[in-house]
């Protein structure tokens, strides 16, 4: 790549769509919202409606006035802003494959991605409910407390099984296929995404990026939710092609931002699995 054959909105959008590639907790949030994000600090509108009412038909009747829908709205700050910058000698770029930059762009993408995932499994805390889930103990079963987290979402109304995931990490996921291998589908066509199967009428993923808080006994915080539970938004403000004034070589630099908020806790159960840390 040359500096004058740089077009930032086509790498820019280029980078986006390597980072939705990436995604797996930020591919399972809601991401449309109104306003623009100009910075860090700047804030999303998250626009909700309340209940509907339902009444009785009676045949020759007037029905009530119409109800006054009630709104709600909810900020979604901006608080995140993560950075890439690299550069490719000449040398090198004549040396190498010619494709080297796009390479390197993947790569930041691929990092990118990485970053925002991690915050979106940090939320865990915000979650409406926990089930703990401790394997330390013989006494407990992991389905069980997969169909306690279900159950909870069922009682709030999460009843669709297309609108459920359940995010586990690596861990888990070797355990599941251990233990219940005839329960959990496993799908070899789509786990490049992180998709590995279906499990209590939830979709599962596994992703590196699950908060595991370590010690004798480690913590995984998977996470089984509504896909509107947790609401995120980004831009990539900027991104641009220079010469570095004291070398000889191409170099990108980009600017990522995002924030994530839980908007439905009581769509979002976290289910807290204690395993033994030499597992």
């Amino acid at each position: 790549m040359a500096i004058n054959n740089f077009i930032p909105t086509i790498w820019s959008e280029n980078l986006l769509t390597s980072l939705d590639k990436q995604y797996i907790g930020v591919a399972n949030c809601n991401r449309e919202f109104e306003g623009d994000i100009k910075g860090r600090g700047s804030s999303v509108k998250i626009c909700g409606v309340g209940d509907i009412s339902i009444g009785d038909y009676v045949k020759d009747t007037d029905m009530s006035t119409p109800q006054d829908l009630s709104d709600t709205v909810a900020e979604l700050v901006i608080d995140r802003a993560k950075y890439f910058n690299f550069q490719v000698d000449d040398i090198d770029r004549t040396q190498c494959n010619p494709k080297l930059l796009d390479a390197a762009m993947k790569n930041a993408a691929t990092a990118l991605a990485n970053e925002a995932d991690k915050h979106i499994f940090s939320l865990y805390e915000s979650a409406g409910n926990t089930v703990v889930c401790d394997l330390t103990s013989s006494d407990n079963d992991i389905m069980n407390s997969i169909l306690s987290a279900r159950e909870l979402l069922y009682k709030n109304g999460i009843l669709n099984y297309d609108d459920i995931v359940f995010e586990i990490s690596p861990t888990i996921a070797t355990i599941l296929f251990k233990e219940m291998s005839e329960k959990l589908s496993y799908n070899n066509e789509l786990n490049e995404t992180g998709y590995i199967g279906n499990i209590a009428g939830c979709k599962v993923y596994v992703s590196n990026n699950v908060t595991v808080n370590g010690g004798s006994v480690s913590e995984h915080k998977c996470f089984m939710r509504s896909k509107r539970a947790i609401a995120f938004a980004e831009q990539l403000s900027e991104v641009e092609a220079y010469r570095p004034e004291k070398r000889f070589a191409d170099a990108v630099k980009g600017l990522h931002l995002y924030g994530a908020k839980v908007v439905y806790p009581n769509e979002f159960v976290c289910l807290d699995v204690q395993i033994p840390e030499e597992q």
